[in-house]
């Protein structure tokens, strides 16, 4: 069944999606990642998403640019050029230079990659600041900041650490809790510690510069009500207007590195006043080389405060607070257009828990593309991604089999097992006609739904819709076995229609995937001789030359997991690295740090409580690929004490064959909500997969609720 995603979204973003057969013009940008570090793979979720949304964009004709920036600015990078005894200058030099290569090799597109100590930001920074304070938004405030005693210095939010206000969390830094989610003022820690010196931080008294982000109370509450952002989003800022908006400190003392504040010797932007503005220096820096082309980009055609184009920002969550208060309030007050929406994400964890350096998944952009495919990564977080602001997880066994399942098994192969009789039998020549028009055009009509879930960034919906057109196009091909035909005299006609059937089908999938997947596609194109393009979609490809048909893609393979992940534990502290290489011993002939079965104790282990249970129902889950739904008897005195679980065994099992028979679940395994309902267990369950998955049975001596030894 197809969901209309255009139903469940704001008004803001229901009146975006409405336009989508109207020429637009896009102004898209990412959050800067900051100049002080390598990009790792939390990092690209956002610009994957990013990305793909842009390149959607302009495969619907949309003109749609993309730019960012580093993040240059701040005390951190000041500190840390220091010990490297280099200039912050060579510093934001070298790691921008890394990050542009590291973005490239992932195939993030963009229009403009710039820096925020650049000659543009810095006029943006002043003339903002100054058309603040003219109209009155700027104050100045005598307050108590902490200080470093022994490093002499002010300190940044970043470089306090200490026990939250609010929840009591140890190890937080001084802007919010990781643990509880809350902000504050650095001067609120409990028992705080200076990053830089291990000095417990004093209180000093400091003047400083703030905006005054309470005179656009009303303004913002109306910006966020109209739907510019998630509805979770708005949610959660609404609560700050019940006790009154505070407003923003926007300096910082000397030492800093950053821009001078205008009239304010000793006095520096805080990093977060001109950080946003990296977005409109990289695109003044874009328009500016445009001028030398044959078509110029004009500035104010897009930030404005009267333009008609759109501007969306993609942001992590945790920013969401700078990007959807203080940044439309800052545009607003200097004369600006305010974004047209805020896209904010989750974060990512790997194998269901926060990046570690000591399980190896802490994993930068550099060390992944030693050993992977970054299309394969593209894939996988496009498949996990939605419009929602929830958390995404890599799991690398679900990670391989994906890939290999859905890339390689389904769309590759539709190519691979038509492409040889083409080239072999008909000297490259497609038919002249579709055997099943129909079939193309029901593929050609998903995409407008696919479209629309593009629009709307419910990406893995988008995927879920373009896999079951893959699985149409496999069944066709299946059914009508050119294989066997080509063996029988008279059917030539017949291969070269049914083949000319699939290669179009995997043109199709292949446009609706080239947002994520644009290396493939362009092999594609080059395959077929032809350029992908939505606009194309409804025209076949008859009567038409074909190349030799080249592999696309390879399987995943476990041991370039596990090398990856090994590699991933290279820049760990030498304590670490010796604990680790501890754990890397073979036992049985198993890596006991195989990430995608990682050791437990035995203490651990003996939680489990693995009873029989008895299947007194099994049926298919509606919408499910491999599930199907287990009610399970555990006996007991009082008769009664089922359990519902959904299994992962479809492929395998029909539901009338498991009626009746017994198996071994895990029984205290909390219930989890799945989309289908309330999975209360687990069913063990051992194989290479598919067909090849065999439920764990006891023998006959066995009987409902007994457990496990």
């Amino acid at each position: 069944m197809l969901v209309c995603a255009l139903c469940t979204l704001p008004p803001i973003q229901q009146n975006m999606i409405s336009k989508r057969n109207t020429d637009r013009n896009i102004l898209v940008t990412s959050a800067l990642p900051y100049a002080n570090g390598s990009i790792h793979l939390g990092h690209l979720v956002e610009y994957i998403q990013t990305d793909i949304w842009a390149r959607f964009q302009r495969l619907r004709d949309n003109t749609c640019y993309y730019v960012c920036a580093d993040d240059a600015h701040g005390t951190p990078i000041m500190l840390r050029a220091r010990a490297d005894g280099i200039t912050p200058e060579e510093l934001i030099a070298a790691t921008q230079k890394e990050h542009e290569a590291d973005f490239a090799d992932f195939l993030i597109d963009f229009d403009n990659y710039y820096s925020t100590h650049s000659d543009e930001n810095k006029a943006f920074a002043e003339s903002i600041y100054l058309k603040l304070r003219d109209d009155g938004h700027i104050r100045m405030q005598t307050i108590k900041q902490a200080y470093d005693p022994e490093a002499n210095m002010f300190l940044p939010d970043r470089f306090i650490k200490g026990n939250c206000p609010k929840c009591g969390a140890a190890d937080q830094y001084g802007d919010n809790c990781e643990a509880c989610g809350a902000t504050y003022d650095p001067t609120e820690l409990k028992n705080p510690v200076s990053a830089v010196s291990g000095a417990t931080p004093v209180k000093k008294d400091s003047e400083q510069y703030f905006f005054k982000l309470s005179d656009f109370s009303e303004m913002l509450q109306q910006w966020l009500k109209d739907g510019h952002v998630q509805t979770e989003i708005a949610n959660k800022q609404n609560e700050l207007f019940s006790d009154g908006l505070k407003d923003w400190d926007i300096s910082r003392n000397a030492p800093y590195w950053g821009f001078e504040i205008p009239d304010a010797p000793g006095k520096y932007f805080y990093v977060w006043m001109d950080a946003p503005m990296g977005y409109m220096a990289s695109f003044k820096n874009l328009c500016n080389k445009s001028q030398q082309g044959d078509d110029p980009i004009k500035f104010d055609d897009y930030w404005a405060a009267d333009s008609k184009n759109e501007l969306y920002h993609f942001i992590g969550k945790d920013i969401a607070r700078f990007h959807t208060l203080f940044w439309p309030a800052v545009l607003d007050g200097a004369g600006y257009r305010k974004p047209t929406a805020v896209f904010c994400h989750g974060f990512l964890t790997v194998n269901g828990q926060k990046m570690s350096k000591s399980r190896g998944t802490f994993i930068k952009a550099r060390t992944y593309l030693d050993h992977l495919n970054p299309e394969y990564l593209r894939y996988y977080y496009t498949a996990k991604l939605s419009s929602g602001v929830d958390d995404i997880d890599l799991n690398f066994e679900d990670f391989m089999q994906r890939v290999n399942s859905d890339l390689v098994g389904k769309v590759v192969n539709i190519a691979s097992r038509c492409a040889g009789f083409i080239s072999k039998k008909f000297d490259g020549q497609l038919s002249a006609q579709l055997p099943e028009t129909e079939l193309y055009n029901e593929i050609v009509t998903a995409g407008e739904q696919i479209a629309e879930f593009y629009e709307a960034r419910e990406y893995n919906k988008a995927v879920r819709e373009i896999m079951a057109q893959a699985d149409k196009a496999n069944v066709y091909i299946d059914e009508n076995k050119p294989w066997v035909l080509i063996k029988q005299q008279g059917r030539e006609q017949e291969v070269q229609e049914i083949c000319t059937q699939g290669l179009n089908m995997f043109r199709l999938l292949m446009t609706f995937l080239k947002p994520i997947l644009p290396v493939t596609a362009e092999k594609s194109e080059t395959f077929l001789n032809t350029e992908f393009t939505w606009a194309g979609l409804s025209q076949p490809l008859l009567s038409h030359r074909i190349n030799k048909f080249k592999p696309l893609l390879t399987r995943i393979e476990k041991e370039q997991i596990i090398a990856l992940t090994e590699s991933s534990s290279e820049d760990m502290p030498d304590k670490e690295i010796d604990n680790k290489k501890s754990e890397n011993k073979k036992t049985d002939g198993a890596l006991t740090n195989d990430p995608i079965a990682e050791q437990i104790s035995f203490d651990d282990f003996a939680k489990i409580d693995l009873r029989i249970a008895k299947i007194v129902k099994a049926e298919h889950v509606d919408g499910a690929d491999k599930l199907l739904q287990l009610t399970l008897d555990l006996g007991g005195d009082t008769g009664g004490n089922t359990r519902n679980v959904f299994a992962g065994i479809k492929s395998a099992y029909k539901p009338e064959d498991l009626e009746g028979k017994l198996t071994v679940m895990v029984a205290n395994l909390a219930p989890r909500k799945m989309r289908f309902g309330l999975s209360e267990g687990m069913v063990l369950a051992a194989g290479p997969g598919g067909k090849d998955l065999f439920i764990l049975s006891p023998d006959e001596g066995a009987v409902a609720g007994m457990k496990v030894k």
